[in-house]
């Protein structure tokens, strides 16, 4: 997927900090990611950004550095503990919430119960599992009689295994050890055994299922799927109504997404249709956002909808798949092109670049400046009720949007606006530190979730393209396989509790009210291109020096036909 890429320079005024967006005519295939990324120190970092683009343009997986969770870029240094060596259990828990899975110090330990691990190829250290190979970690994930693997190791193993195989692949590996070590294709085969063993591997398939629904589009997934199924429920009755209601769930859930993927669809097809024509500046503007919905906390009501709503259909595989590299060991050439699936994380990535472009549209239609200014303070209190609510992704992209060239420059426009209220968001999302203080308020976000007696308290949706930084640099950080082959455990644990996280954010359900005549038209109503904005920008504030001037006159040729 192309997008353009672009920076964004801070500049000071009289009346606050703002920030020119610099386009730049390179677009990049992956570098979507940190469109938006626009307050990074440019001049401290400008040789990291050469270098993440290089890195990513070429494929390297190996890096000596990354940025930690809450300080500057540092070496890569994971802290101790991972997965503990199995004990052993006779009883199979619950699964608990992925809020529950892992914590500051390392994940719940022994919440299923295990064996003592027999098979060889993997490598503890105190107890922790730190590596081992492919097929040594698969065997880890097969339960038997006696063990249930834990759900932190199940999760991180299969959100990082794509990395090495295709899902489907790995899906047949489990099918054949469970058919062929657990005895199922024998008929004859101990029925006590088999009573001990069925109810265990459906609780693996159902958390797969569950977890990665998306995994089974593909047909290869879903047939193996069903044969194993198909083998347990042909033992006794309640394992055919618990097969039965599991491949119910998945099925539903599959339907779902594409009923959602031809809704995106249809909303792209629309509020793609940008303005790129701008014939003649309106006397009046006969509907903005303000006419719609003149309540910023109503507003700010409806793009947490949308939000949650796009993070909800966001897969954690995505976040590995949208870094996925060749496995070196791996002599599939179509591997990294088939396991590159990330729609919707990509969909989400969009919807933050519409939501920067609107804001400035609204801003720059207007034709009188005070209300212009009008609008400005608008989106202000809207961008402050999103960071009230713990939507600091919409609170980014309006500022984003304030911040883009053709609204900063409206010096007129700006200097009737009391600024006092944006000075102090600009403060919260200030990237001194690697975003300390936006990194502060989000932990306080996340305990209050944590603590939350009200699904309004629960809501926490991070500045996305903060998160997708943070987990390229943790995967460049440190590579995948070790030099002995083994696969790099320790770091997947890693990688597994920072998308864990998100997807406990992403289950909340929105406790607003529904607006569909704001929703539509947050999502549909056109929005000026860049150049429609730079010459709407100067028709309502006149160029100030030759460059603009050359720009104002290209634009007026190029859209209206005027000279």
């Amino acid at each position: 997927m192309f997008i353009e890429c672009s920076q964004f320079v801070r500049h000071s005024s009289q009346h606050s900090a703002r920030a020119d967006f610099i386009e730049s005519s390179q677009p990049y295939v992956v570098d979507i990611y940190y469109c938006y990324y626009y307050y990074y120190c440019v001049f401290q970092m400008k040789k990291m950004w050469h270098r993440i683009i290089k890195l990513l343009a070429q494929g390297h997986t190996e890096q000596q550095w990354k940025p930690s969770m809450y300080s500057n870029i540092t070496p890569v240094c994971f802290p101790s503990p991972l997965i503990e060596k199995p004990i052993g259990k006779e009883s199979m828990p619950q699964t608990p919430p992925f809020s529950a899975m892992f914590d500051s110090s390392g994940y719940n330990r022994n919440l299923y119960q295990s064996a003592e691990d027999s098979c060889g190829g993997l490598y503890y250290h105190d107890n922790n599992l730190l590596s081992g190979s492919l097929e040594a970690l698969i065997q880890h994930l097969v339960p038997n009689v006696d063990y249930y693997p834990d759900r932190t190791y199940i999760f991180t193993f299969l959100l990082s295994s794509r990395l090495f195989m295709h899902p489907y692949e790995l899906m047949a590996k489990v099918c054949h050890l469970c058919v062929e070590h657990q005895q199922l294709s024998d008929p004859d085969s101990d029925k006590n055994q088999m009573r001990k063993i069925a109810p265990k591997i459906l609780q693996l398939l159902t958390e797969w299922t569950e977890t990665f629904p998306y995994d089974f589009r593909d047909e290869r997934m879903m047939r193996n799927l069903k044969d194993l199924a198909h083998r347990i429920a042909s033992g006794e009755e309640t394992y055919r109504k618990n097969v039965q209601q599991m491949m119910q769930c998945l099925i539903r859930k599959l339907a779902t997404l594409s009923q959602y993927e031809e809704v995106l669809a249809k909303i792209s097809s629309t509020s793609t249709d940008r303005l790129t024509v701008l014939k003649t500046k309106p006397q009046s503007i006969q509907r903005d956002i303000i006419t719609i919905c003149n309540d910023p906390y109503t507003l700010a009501q409806q793009l947490t909808h949308i939000e949650l709503e796009r993070l909800n259909y966001i897969g954690p595989e995505e976040f590995v798949q949208a870094f996925v590299q060749k496995d070196p060991l791996d002599n599939d050439k179509s591997c990294y092109s088939e396991r590159k699936k990330t729609r919707n994380l990509e969909a989400y990535v969009e919807w933050f670049n519409r939501l920067s472009y609107l804001v400035a549209t609204e801003i720059c239609m207007p034709v009188k400046k005070k209300h212009r200014a009008r609008m400005i303070e608008y989106f202000i209190d809207v961008a402050r009720e999103c960071f009230n609510i713990g939507n600091f992704n919409s609170l980014m992209a309006i500022i984003s949007g304030m911040n883009m060239s053709p609204v900063s420059r409206l010096k007129k426009t700006w200097a009737k606006v009391k600024t006092a209220k944006f000075d102090i968001l600009e403060h919260q999302m200030d990237p001194s530190s690697n975003f300390y203080n936006y990194r502060t308020a989000l932990r306080g976000a996340a305990q209050r979730s944590l603590t939350a007696h009200s699904s309004r308290e629960k809501i926490v949706i991070p500045f996305f393209s903060l998160l997708i930084k943070d987990i390229y640099f943790l995967n460049e950080g440190c590579a995948n396989r070790l030099p002995n082959g083994h696969v790099n455990f320790e770091k997947f644990w890693e990688l597994a509790k920072q998308v864990s996280e998100f997807m406990t954010w992403k289950q909340v359900e929105c406790p607003f009210e529904r607006d569909r005549k704001i929703l539509q038209y947050l999502l549909t109503v056109p929005v000026f291109s860049e150049d429609a904005l730079y010459l709407a920008s100067y028709e309502s504030e006149g160029p100030e020096n030759h460059i603009e001037k050359d720009r104002w006159k290209s634009l007026r040729s190029t859209l209206l036909g005027r000279v």
